[in-house]
């Protein structure tokens, strides 16, 4: 009997330094500023104004700009049913956008709309193959969890899905760009498998493809 008491008392003790170690801490977690939701450039103008840039100021955006253009990507738009600013078959809602910066790398939690500290190296270089990422103060990777869209649906039906659906978040992050005056690009140039394991994604996370934004190179 003691044995089994024993037993169990150090399951519970071992329970509760996993939850510790694993659970984020406040230093963990950069809570974004409110985002301004109104304003910005007519849409038939961003449309006209939006464009691919490849060359970047290395200056870093503000909270604020981070924040406005992370609601703007993949916020939620409509509270009182948790719907975001991007379509989603379904309302899978399958993609998680990280956050490279050169002070470390970070998920978007949509629902505390902050950044979750997943690391602290600058691991820009490793967003893609083109010299500027390495420079450009943000870059974005978009993962599919495909453990979040339904059973019975093979893999190259969710590759499809998963590819539109980032494919709508970037265009947002494009007519924000170009109602901001920022400058972006999407780029599929990057080796997946190096980034999953830099981002120590699970098997059932699917790195779609990425996208830079800054202020213009002058």
């Amino acid at each position: 009997m003691k044995h089994y008491y024993f037993n169990g008392l150090l399951f519970i003790f071992i329970f509760f330094i996993f939850s510790l170690c694993t659970m984020a801490t406040d230093s963990d977690i950069l809570k974004l500023p409110e985002p301004n939701t109104s304003g910005g450039m007519p849409l038939l103008d961003a449309l006209k104004s939006r464009e691919s840039s490849r060359e970047y100021s290395t200056a870093k955006l503000s909270e604020q700009k981070l924040s406005d253009l992370l609601w703007a990507a993949f916020g939620i738009s409509r509270t009182e049913k948790g719907l975001r600013t991007a379509p989603s078959a379904r309302n899978w809602q399958d993609i998680d956008i990280y956050v490279v910066l050169a002070e470390g790398w970070f998920l978007y939690d949509h629902n505390k709309h902050a950044l979750i500290r997943k690391g602290g190296e600058d691991i820009r270089k490793y967003t893609g193959s083109q010299n500027f990422v390495k420079e450009a103060p943000v870059n974005f990777v978009y993962v599919s969890d495909y453990k979040k869209m339904s059973d019975g649906i093979d893999e190259e039906i969710k590759s499809f899905y998963a590819a539109n659906h980032a494919g709508y978040i970037s265009q947002n992050i494009y007519l924000y760009c170009a109602s901001e005056g920022l400058a972006t690009v999407v780029r599929g140039a990057i080796d997946r498998d190096k980034i999953h394991k830099t981002l120590k994604l699970k098997d059932h996370q699917h790195v779609i493809f990425a996208q830079t934004v800054g202020y213009p190179k002058e």
